[in-house]
């Protein structure tokens, strides 16, 4: 049996969706766009959408993105947040904390990021 739209509905807003920090690479020079979201598949989509659209904030990536083209970059996880449905924490001071302690991890120089 066929489950219905609210029954299809109901189940994606329970799945988990990815908590973390991703970049997106540029694979011609290997520069990278660091980021991170309570929800990175929607966030890298939105990223992807402005990108198509030539409104991306980052002038230097949205620059790249239309002289190279879409199939140059590359969504990478770099570091995943892992919360439990019990777990009484601040998401988003949680978020900052693993993306401050990626990038330091990383230690990339200014001409290695957007």
């Amino acid at each position: 049996m066929m489950k219905s739209r609210k029954e299809l509905v109901a189940e994606y807003q329970q799945m988990k969706k990815p908590i973390g920090v991703f970049q997106i690479r540029n694979l011609s020079n290997g520069k990278v766009f660091i980021d991170s979201s309570n929800n990175i598949t929607s966030k890298w989509n939105r990223h992807k959408m402005e990108l198509k659209f030539g409104s991306h904030r980052h002038k230097t990536l949205q620059n790249d993105w239309n002289d190279l083209g879409e199939d140059q970059f590359v969504l990478e996880f770099l570091s995943e947040l892992k919360i439990e449905d019990d777990d009484d924490v601040n998401i988003e001071r949680e978020l900052q904390l693993l993306f401050d302690m990626v990038v330091e991890e990383l230690n990339l120089s200014v001409d290695q990021r957007y």
